[in-house]
């Protein structure tokens, strides 16, 4: 070989390896801004900044022939406590955002409803939920009523039947401790208020209130895991983090307490829980519980989403068990570049209600993306929660931060596999999240798709917790046959 051919080959060789170590610290590092979003079978259909407000959850409402989403928010960074206003050009602490998605191509920002002054945790509107007048038993029938969390102190009441000028109805509490995941049925008024009552040894348990007129709420117990009550002793229970009721015909309220460690599913029998004696001693809070699972130290119980009377095509030759009740349990990752647990995905079997157990877990896998050397954190979230027959009982969505929101087929709980996936891109506004290295703060940007919802028409919205808005997707070749059957 002469000379010449053999330095062009090793000239070559140094090249390709700089060039796979250069692709190799791009992928360490993350995307950056103007890499286009990563996805399969899962497409982009329409973005919305959210005035670059850290997004918590989004509620998608059909009213009249408009699609509304009310997407609560967090409150704001240290550099920008309050951002602005577009539409009025105020400075405005974090609240609610009323964005119109009838077209998903074209999301158009109606009105933002400020919220508790404050940062981060500290400040905000962070829960959603909206009933209409006419399925709640005593409200105006031409009503839409949006309820939500205002920062850690308490609850309001809405009027957003014209979602560009929303009216104040109600406020509850005002002196609670924190707030966060709350639960209203609208074809009764049972609103699952997730509060800190002073008294109670947690910061989140449940105030349950009678909201079937939200212009005149009562209030019709608290609720909580015996030794969260106020005058008792001993180790305090994990708090609660989020109820989801099956409303009267399915009689059953769950209920996950703890966030990224000390997870507990709760199964509650509805009627025992909102007609039982009141007052919270040990004996009362028991009595209307029907099954328990506690989970690992490790994990925590962000949202327990029941998929009940579920075939199992494994087991449809089976003389017993052939239909399961399911309750998904999705924890929350709360360290930033994976110090922590990995928090995941789990389907408990509750079949058994008294004997609830895990059948089977599903995460990210990591080396898939690099994702815990991308910076922020890595982990689920929460799923949706929408039962719409589109999707529920076949794709479940699950917000997985830095690594997007991720499409499961969950038609076998027992094997739950990911048909399609979505990261968003990084934008302008995206906002860092730092880890402590040597002492020293060490900062990347990186999305943090935070939750995520869908609607009947089968549109997927996502939000974002580091400020990069709403992103509404929809989902494409398996994804989509699964969701309609074929």
């Amino acid at each position: 070989m002469s000379g010449k051919r053999a330095a062009g080959r090793a000239g070559a060789a140094l090249l390709f390896l700089a060039g796979a170590l250069a692709w190799q610290a791009a992928l360490a590092d993350g995307p950056r801004i103007g890499d286009p979003p990563e996805a399969e079978n899962m497409r982009l259909v329409g973005h919305e900044p959210l005035q670059s407000r850290a997004a918590y959850q989004p509620t998608i409402h059909r009213q009249g022939g408009r699609w509304i989403a009310y997407i609560g928010h967090m409150g704001g960074t240290d550099e920008v406590p309050s951002p602005v206003n577009a539409l009025n050009g105020q400075a405005e602490a974090n609240g609610t955002s009323v964005v119109d998605v009838t077209d998903p191509a074209r999301p158009r920002y109606l009105a933002h409803i400020p919220g508790q002054p404050g940062t981060y945790e500290g400040g905000g509107a962070q829960m959603t939920r909206v009933c209409d007048g006419s399925q709640l038993p005593r409200g105006d029938r031409d009503a839409v009523y949006l309820l939500r969390a205002v920062g850690g102190q308490g609850h309001e009441i809405w009027d957003v039947r014209a979602p560009e000028t929303p009216r104040l109805v109600t406020r509850l509490g005002g002196n609670l401790r924190d707030t966060h995941k709350s639960f209203w049925e609208c074809g009764t008024g049972i609103a699952y208020l997730v509060s800190g009552v002073p008294g109670w040894r947690v910061r989140r348990m449940t105030e349950i209130y009678d909201l079937s007129d939200p212009a005149r709420p009562t209030k019709i117990r608290d609720f909580g895991l015996p030794g969260q009550e106020p005058g008792t002793q001993g180790p305090v229970p994990t708090e609660l983090h989020g109820p989801i009721s099956t409303g009267p015909e399915g009689n059953r309220v769950y209920f996950g307490y703890g966030t990224n460690t000390g997870g507990v599913l709760q199964i509650v029998d509805r009627g025992k829980l909102l007609q039982g004696p009141a007052e919270p001693t040990r004996e009362n809070l028991l009595l209307p519980e029907l099954g328990r699972l506690t989970m690992s130290s490790l994990n925590g119980a962000h949202t327990t989403f029941p998929m009940l009377g579920m075939p199992i095509a494994e087991f449809r030759n089976d003389a017993v068990g052939a239909t399961r009740d399911i309750v998904m349990i999705v924890d929350e990752a709360i360290q930033n570049e994976c110090r922590e647990a990995r928090q995941m995905v789990w389907f408990a079997d509750v079949s058994v209600v008294a004997r609830p157990m895990v059948i089977s877990s599903w995460t990210v896998p990591e080396a898939s993306g690099n994702f815990c050397s991308r910076g922020g954190r890595f982990g689920a979230h929460s799923s949706n929660e929408s039962m719409a027959p589109i999707f529920y009982k076949k794709l479940a969505f699950i917000a997985f931060f830095n690594a997007g929101v991720r499409a499961l087929d969950v038609r076998d709980p027992y094997h739950p596999r990911e048909v399609g996936y979505f990261i968003p891109p990084v934008r302008p506004e995206t906002d860092k999240r730092c880890v402590t290295v040597d002492g020293q703060p060490r900062c990347r940007t990186a999305v943090q798709t935070n939750n995520v919802e869908t609607d009947e028409r089968g549109y997927v919205y996502i939000v974002d917790r580091a400020n990069t808005g709403l992103d509404i997707l929809e989902v494409t070749g398996p994804a989509r046959a699964i969701a309609e059957g074929r």
